[in-house]
């Protein structure tokens, strides 16, 4: 068993006891996004989602399958990922036009990884450009603005960032981002908007023993030139908190979830990310990162992969920004190993919600990228 790759990448064994959850009829629709034989799609959580009315964009990685590597079966769950780790993975693209309905893969050549990069040991195919500093003047409120984070190995970083002013059809980048004085930054994308060349950014650093992590917030207020340091997201964890959600609420407030390794949990902020209020936790995930929005009747939700048996995605809603949320909805439970999840959630036009994740049928089939198309109801 290697341990050491075992919890860089996040996973850990938990008790398969699950939580009281509901099965509303949600109109659920199942999709496949991406699914090849041999191949290994995942974590569309690490780079990111955006939307343009019915447009979707989501990025993720795909390797190459290898069940031997990784199932240990005399466990209920896998020493590592099933992943081959000698061979090298690529990052892509998935667009829709029809709000999720078909999907398309795109490998923008501006989007290659810098020689060297690495996901969890897994070579990342490169051909890309060595990270920059960025010259700044970035346009965060452009109409067709995408931002992605990458990092370059978990625990270690360094990390980089590219921007799009076409919906992804063109990147510019790698721009590389500072390490605000800590060991290393691993970023992944997730950031808010504050203005015309002000950004913010929510990632994770090493912990003062080196591993991953601890979330912080960082800033840009001369379009990307300069980063400078804001806060850390709570007190550093004895195991690790990654991968923030972020959302802002029309009162200012802004209400991160944080991946712990059992749960998810909720902080807020009433002063633009200076300081931190921890408020809940807020769902058991089995060890997966959450995916929040702002749904525009106002109420929070929560998107995650559930690693516990029955493995599948749920949701949960929050009516009282974050303070407190109901009952897991399933969205399915037909997963056949907890090797799945790392969702990110937009909704379309229709009100209905689209959730791009990693999924896999059983112990040894392949690993393929789905989406649910789902009504969050009233």
């Amino acid at each position: 068993m290697n341990r050491r790759v075992f919890l860089e990448c996040g996973i850990a064994a938990f008790s398969s006891k699950a939580k009281a959850a509901t099965t509303p009829d949600r109109g659920v629709k199942n999709v496949t996004v991406y699914r090849r034989r041999g191949r290994y799609g995942g974590w569309p959580a690490n780079h990111g989602i955006w939307s343009w009315d019915n447009e979707i964009l989501v990025g993720f990685e795909a390797g190459y399958f290898l069940p031997s590597h990784a199932i240990d079966r005399e466990k209920p769950y896998a020493v590592d990922h099933a992943i081959d780790r000698e061979k090298p993975e690529e990052h892509l693209l998935a667009r829709s036009l029809d709000g999720g309905e078909t999907w398309s893969i795109e490998k923008p050549e501006s989007l290659k990884a810098p020689p060297g990069t690495k996901m969890c040991g897994t070579p990342v195919e490169s051909g890309g450009k060595v990270p920059e500093p960025c010259p700044g003047g970035i346009e965060f409120t452009r109409p067709g603005f995408a931002l992605t984070a990458r990092m370059e190995d978990v625990n270690i970083g360094p990390s980089r960032f590219y921007y799009s002013y076409d919906r992804g059809k063109h990147w510019n980048g790698p721009f590389s981002l500072p390490d605000f004085g800590q060991k290393g930054i691993m970023a992944r994308t997730d950031y808010l908007v504050n203005g015309t060349h002000d950004c913010m950014l929510f990632l994770a650093a090493s912990k003062s023993d080196g591993r991953e992590g601890r979330p912080l917030c960082v800033r840009t207020t001369d379009g990307g030139k300069t980063w400078d340091f804001v806060s850390f997201i709570g007190p550093e964890p004895p195991d690790y908190a990654i991968m923030p959600s972020t959302v802002r609420l029309p009162d200012g407030a802004i209400i991160t979830a944080i991946r712990r390794r059992e749960w998810i949990e909720i902080w807020r902020s009433d002063d633009g990310a200076r300081s931190w209020q921890f408020l809940t936790k807020a769902a058991e995930t089995g060890g997966n990162p959450p995916s929040m929005i702002h749904l525009r009747d106002g109420r929070l939700t929560l998107t995650y992969g559930y690693r516990l048996k029955p493995f599948g995605i749920r949701a949960k809603f929050s009516s009282d920004a974050g303070g407190t949320w109901g009952e897991a909805v399933i969205l399915r439970q037909d997963g056949g190993t907890w090797d799945l999840g790392y969702p990110r959630t937009v909704q379309r036009s229709d009100g209905k919600l689209v959730t791009v994740y990693y999924f896999a049928d059983s112990l040894d089939s392949e690993r393929y990228i789905a989406a649910t198309i789902w009504d969050p109801g009233r």
